[in-house]
């Protein structure tokens, strides 16, 4: 008790000196933390969601990506870690890229980082919805896809509003489901279904070899690159969390560790045990994932996976809302969006952003309502979830040069050293490097992303948002 009450002081005295009182209830234990960031990044979420996406674009030396992408984030997460060490804020994105540069581009960095977390809510929901059909045993139409999307974004949402303490358990609750059974389920398929031999992770199939093969791997990417975001989620919620500026760095960095390990772990065990993946590479087998699993575990078997992944999907929506509400309510309590004034506030009760938590449930439940026009909702949804979170992440990295060019010495509990210069410039030629092919990969993310931009771009030229406070 003694130590909580340290901690406490301390981190109401960091916040203080940074001209913050905090009203959030500190009550996220480490290991909370870190599951809310795992429960985002959510390896099985993100690897069933788009595997069959990554096979037809790739063929099996997709996984490499898991491994590429993975290195590249971590190098993004360290830097993360130096600047939520001494911002240990609320919202994350938008108050570290204040603090480094200014108004103007922490205003831009949270408005793209804003529609790319809604629109990764909204690409969950629906490639959930498909999974429930197979856990219920019945056949569901596009329309009854994207209401079942629809409902699991209400449901989370009802559940994000009873506050910190329950969005911790079930973050916990979701992470152990999880963990468990990617290394269950992944053992099994590895030890007892395996069909196809290591050596198929280097073949390319159709898609050429050497170079020729180069730019269908680089499509595959996108997959990974799916996967690898979430640890961010952490510091999002730094005001609820207790020692902050040494928690959360670590929890970063254990969700890349562990997170990014289980997804790769996934992938590999639903390639190797696929039984047929010239059909999942072409396309005819339209269902990789579920051919993969009923296959080696039977109907029951297959059911009870799916029930795991329900619940993996449920927490993942629930962490992301969480993330997207704090960025909201910390946007919002400098004044810097429209409806400022309610969400900013907290309840007496719960003491969450209850307004801003609405919020992050009616603007992705209409995002995921477009899908009844669109022939692959998910693919569709994603082509703009992914780029405008590296993005995001990219004006924190490009924040964060600029902010040493000009002096900063990071003086929070975690700093690079020397180090801290080579490894924020390797995260800046990744990620520019994974934003550039992303928007040769795939025209919808160059149409969306400009949408989101300009639009931005016209009403912080217009509305004027960073002079009202």
């Amino acid at each position: 008790m003694e130590n909580k009450n340290i901690h406490s002081d301390q981190d109401a005295a960091q916040l203080k000196a940074l001209g913050l009182t905090s009203h959030f209830e500190r009550t996220m234990s480490f290991w909370e933390n870190f599951s809310l960031g795992f429960t985002y990044l959510s390896p099985v979420v993100g690897v069933y969601s788009v595997f069959a996406m990554a096979l037809k674009a790739g063929g099996p030396p997709m996984f490499w990506n898991y491994f590429l992408v993975g290195i590249g984030q971590l190098l993004v997460c360290l830097i993360f870690g130096e600047v939520v060490s001494q911002y240990p804020i609320s919202g994350g994105i938008y108050p570290w890229s204040l603090r480094l540069v200014g108004k103007k581009w922490a205003w831009m960095a949270a408005w793209v980082y804003a529609w790319a977390l809604f629109t990764t809510i909204a690409a969950v929901a629906v490639g959930g919805s498909p999974f429930l059909s197979q856990l219920l045993g019945i056949e569901m139409s596009n329309s009854l896809s994207i209401w079942v999307a629809v409902a699991m974004i209400a449901f989370t949402t009802l559940l994000n509003v009873s506050g910190t303490k329950l969005l911790a358990r079930v973050a916990m609750f979701g992470f152990i489901c999880e963990l468990l059974g990617a290394i269950v389920v992944g053992g099994y398929l590895l030890i007892f279904a395996r069909h196809q031999p290591f050596s198929v992770l280097f073949d390319t199939f159709h898609f050429g070899k050497g170079t020729d093969y180069l730019p269908a791997f680089l499509a595959s990417s996108v997959a990974a690159m799916f996967c690898y975001y979430g640890f961010e989620a952490c510091g999002d919620v730094a005001e609820e969390t207790p020692n902050a500026g040494v928690a959360i760095p670590k929890s970063m960095r254990m969700t890349i560790y562990i997170g990014g390990g289980a997804a790769t772990f996934v992938c590999l065990a639903l390639i190797l045990a696929h039984p047929d993946l010239a059909s999942a590479v072409s396309g005819v087998d339209a269902d990789p994932v579920g051919t993969t699993l009923k296959s080696a575990l039977g109907l029951t078997g297959f059911r009870m996976v799916i029930g795991v992944v329900m619940i993996s999907f449920i927490s993942c929506l629930l962490s992301l809302q969480a993330a997207a509400s704090r960025l909201l309510f910390s946007f919002a309590r400098d004044g810097m969006i429209f409806g400022s004034k309610q969400m900013s506030k907290l309840s007496p009760n719960t003491k969450v952003p209850v307004a801003a938590l609405i919020v992050t449930g009616i603007i992705p439940a209409f995002i995921a309502s477009i899908g009844h026009f669109l022939q692959d909702a998910v693919n569709t949804i994603i082509s703009f979830a992914a780029i405008g979170i590296y993005i995001a992440f990219q004006m924190v990295i490009v924040g964060a040069i600029w902010a040493r060019f000009k002096g900063w010495r990071p003086s929070g509990s975690f700093t690079l050293g020397a180090w801290a210069w080579p490894i924020n410039i390797a995260s800046l030629i990744f990620g520019l490097g994974a934003i550039a092919n992303m928007l040769c990969s795939d025209r919808a993310m160059v149409i969306t992303t400009l949408i989101v931009i300009l639009s931005g771009l016209t009403y912080l030229m217009v509305g004027q948002p960073h002079q009202k406070k």
